[in-house]
């Protein structure tokens, strides 16, 4: 079922060219099906991840009531975000802002899921499969993907890769907005 209930903060994100080399590398790190389980290398590693993953969970009770959907989804957040390299609750503000952590959410544009990725991305650097999008780990994964992506193009600007996520590039509304929200999950 789709929801439209909700404004998205999903914009006209356009399909750019891509080199060769960085579509092979993106199709790359979307094509690991490894399973989201953490790994640490030591006991203080793990002990923060819980008391992290234990936190959220109470943040985030009132979006998502099963607890055990609740601890999948944040293991899986906590997984691809450190996967791509990104701070978790930047990708936890930027899902609140997206989708309101609505699985099943289709913006205005048609972007889909979570982060709300645009289909085409699966046609990019995917297998073609938009449906595919309404599964958690993999609309986590395109998303944090993405994400990273646009902050190596523009050079560490989070400004300016959040505006191209959103398809709104140099403009404040939606880079503030997920900043804003990134606040309240700050650990």
């Amino acid at each position: 079922m789709l929801s439209f209930q909700e404004q998205c903060w999903a914009g006209a994100q356009i399909e750019e060219p891509l080199a060769d080399a960085v579509r092979t590398a993106l199709s790359s790190a979307i094509a690991n099906h490894a399973p989201p389980v953490p790994e640490f290398a030591d006991t203080e590693s793990r002990l923060a991840y819980l008391r992290w993953q234990v936190a959220m969970s109470d943040r985030l009770k009132k979006k998502k009531p099963d607890f055990n959907t609740r601890q999948e989804f944040l293991q899986t957040v906590w997984y691809e975000s450190k996967r791509a390299g990104l701070d978790v609750s930047l990708v936890l503000g930027l899902i609140q802002v997206e989708s309101n952590f609505r699985k099943f959410v289709v913006s205005h544009a048609g972007a889909r899921g979570y982060m709300q990725v645009m289909p085409f991305w699966t046609r990019v650097i995917g297998d073609g499969d938009a449906g595919k999008l309404f599964h958690m780990q993999t609309n986590l994964r395109f998303g944090c993907v993405i994400l990273r992506h646009y902050l190596d193009r523009e050079n560490g600007n989070l400004f300016l890769a959040l505006g191209r996520y959103n398809g709104s590039r140099g403009k404040a509304a939606y880079p503030d907005a997920v900043l804003g929200a990134q606040r309240a999950w700050q650990f």
